[in-house]
């Protein structure tokens, strides 16, 4: 297999590209970046202060604090720290800051699986591999409404789908590196999909790519 292999996943809330990237990189044996994680690590600095979300230099001075290898995925999936990530998300300064320390990550010499919302569009447009994973809002709610019930929470279906679309169109409606395929991603609907389906999906189109040849 190909040295240096870099794999760009992107997608909205709650597709399943974290779990396929995850996965992904375990069975290549490549460091995994969740880089949505950077962008909610300078919101829980930003809350943790009580710096106002609305202060773009203090979220720029958060973003140049983040560090990469510090990053708590326990602490950072709190529901307050995703909204507050998506706000933040939109200074265009934070997000040059956060894409510079991504590509380092991305330029290790065994190579990355890197996923988040501008990978293979903004961060790394000469990644061999390009996945957009997405799905019906309908059914990442339901995944979102299960995986809080799943950790002893309770939640509300219209609220979930309702937050969904919201970040969906922040994502995708913003002026910077706004939420979508590359021209030559793999597109990759999980809506009917269990994750296992998935990745054998997505491993064979990585296969096939790291071959020469074209999925079909």
């Amino acid at each position: 297999m190909k040295t240096n292999l870099i794999i760009a996943i992107d997608g909205p809330a709650a597709s399943g590209k974290g779990t396929l990237a995850r996965r992904l990189a375990d069975y290549y044996h490549l460091p995994h970046l969740d880089t949505g994680l950077t962008y909610r690590a300078v919101a829980q600095m930003m809350l943790s202060k009580a710096w106002s979300l609305d202060d773009d230099s203090r979220a720029i001075e958060a973003a140049g604090l983040v560090d990469l290898a510090a990053l708590d995925r326990e602490v950072l999936s709190a529901h307050e720290v995703a909204d507050a990530a998506s706000r933040v998300a939109v200074i265009p300064e934070v997000r040059r800051i956060l894409v510079e320390k991504q590509r380092e990550f991305a330029r290790r010499d065994q190579g990355a699986v890197l996923d988040g919302r501008d990978i293979g569009t903004v961060v790394c447009p000469q990644a061999d591999v390009k996945l957009y994973v997405t799905a019906s809002a309908e059914v990442r709610a339901l995944r979102r409404l299960r995986d809080i019930e799943g950790r002893g929470g309770h939640a509300d279906f219209s609220e979930i789908l309702g937050d969904i679309k919201k970040r969906d169109e922040r994502d995708m409606g913003r002026a910077d590196s706004p939420l979508k395929p590359a021209e030559d991603a793999h597109l990759l609907d999980t809506s009917e999909m269990s994750i296992e389906a998935a990745f054998r999906s997505a491993k064979n189109i990585v296969d096939d790519a790291m071959a020469g040849k074209t999925p079909g």
